[in-house]
């Protein structure tokens, strides 16, 4: 995974948010953040941020914004960049690994440790639903002490 430096910073990486609940999509140059942002948006999701993302901690938990500079827009591979509107921010509840793959069925979860707050580390796993998974989990959480 992705190395979380510490916080405050800009990490290379998109986010999207449901509810204000938002994960971050990292893995290497190519592995499909936008792809995974973008498809997640057309479910709904709420655009945080592509390509890069600034973090902060705070007591709420860890924070997600659009870097100043950055447009608010998505690349869309093959396609080109595509205008989106942009929440101002997000708090983290999850982070999605895309170089990280499982073929369990109920992997075990990692955590990375971001300041206080703990976040848990979702791997890329079964694509085809993965989105689904993803908007639920964004909506309603792991169910009893799955995500502890």
């Amino acid at each position: 995974m992705t190395a979380i430096p510490t916080v405050p910073c800009q990490i290379h990486a998109s986010c999207v948010s449901v509810q204000g609940r938002g994960v971050l999509i990292v893995g290497q140059s190519g592995s499909g953040k936008s792809a995974l942002a973008l498809q997640m948006m057309a479910y709904g999701a709420e655009l945080v941020a592509d390509d890069r993302c600034d973090l902060s901690v705070t007591e709420l938990g860890v924070i997600a914004r659009k870097p100043d500079t950055l447009p608010a827009a998505i690349e869309a591979r093959g396609v080109g960049i595509l205008a989106s509107p942009c929440c101002e921010s997000t708090v983290l509840m999850a982070i999605v690994d895309l170089d990280s793959n499982t073929v369990e069925r109920l992997p075990a979860l990692r955590h990375v440790s971001i300041g206080p707050h703990r976040l848990p580390v979702i791997p890329s796993g079964d694509k085809t639903h993965l989105v689904a998974a993803l908007l639920h989990f964004l909506k309603h959480g792991f169910h009893g002490s799955m995500g502890a």
